[in-house]
């Protein structure tokens, strides 16, 4: 298992999360570990208007991964400067009147994926790969719901493999599957295919899950070569949910 480190280049955050490429038995999440954005796009001059709320600026804290809304916080200039150049959450505390960095004494920080500002440019939206849960009362929002969506994991496992294709790192299972052609990749495909439908039919419940992790694995790869996402298909799939889709 490689392991997840972060380095400071040109003003930028550059989070490289490197994963186990091999599907491990253990449990079909285990598939991949999360890749984040490869950099951080944030835009230091985006015209912000704090005199509007007498110096503060809304800002939402947004799960870059799940979608969630994790919280609600005020910054001013030096607090959103801070959180530009630290890429670490940093807000106005009104009650303490300080700078307050998300995580300080906790060390549930937010590292900062995006940063946009509404119509107005005086409210931001944050994303953010959070540490740990964000209340202060330990839950994963701040409004008590629980921050997990585990189709989302889709999403993250077809960016990890378009990474992988674009880098074809050496010793990487996926970069094997890519270098051995789209006959062997579609093989592949039919191979897992079939194993899943031997454990539906004469197999366990434990081993349909896991084969069949193997097989949307193997699958997206395939697509990945052809130029093709996950999403793709969810568009597909909903473009037939709709009155009037015809079967060609």
């Amino acid at each position: 298992m490689e392991t997840s480190r972060r380095f400071k280049k040109t003003n930028q955050y550059v989070i490289l999360s490197i994963a186990k490429d091999l599907i491990t038995p253990t449990n079909a999440s285990q598939i991949l570990h999360y890749v984040q954005n490869d950099t951080l796009n944030i835009k230091k001059n985006m015209n912000l208007d704090f005199e509007k709320m007498g110096g503060l600026i809304p800002a939402i804290i947004q799960d870059h991964y799940t979608q969630k809304v994790l919280m609600l916080g005020f910054m001013n200039e030096e607090a959103y400067q801070k959180t530009v150049e630290t890429g670490k959450v940093t807000f106005f505390s009104r009650t303490k009147n300080r700078l307050w960095t998300k995580g300080e004494e906790s060390g549930n920080f937010l590292n900062v994926i995006d940063i946009k500002a509404d119509c107005d440019n005086d409210t931001l939206l944050i994303q953010v790969d959070p540490v740990g849960p964000v209340c202060h009362t330990g839950t994963d929002t701040c409004w008590g719901d629980k921050n997990s969506q585990d189709i989302m994991f889709l999403k993250v496992l077809q960016d990890f493999i378009d990474k992988r294709h674009e880098e074809m790192p050496e010793g990487s299972y996926t970069t094997s599957l890519f270098q051995s052609g789209v006959n062997k990749m579609a093989q592949k495909v039919g191979e897992e295919a079939v194993e899943a439908v031997i454990e539906a039919c004469n197999g366990t419940d434990e081993r349909l899950i896991y084969e069949s992790a193997d097989l949307i694995y193997h699958l997206i790869v395939l697509l990945t070569s052809k130029g093709y996402r996950i999403e793709d298909l969810a568009r597909e799939l909903k473009e037939r949910h709709s009155a009037t889709w015809k079967k060609h």
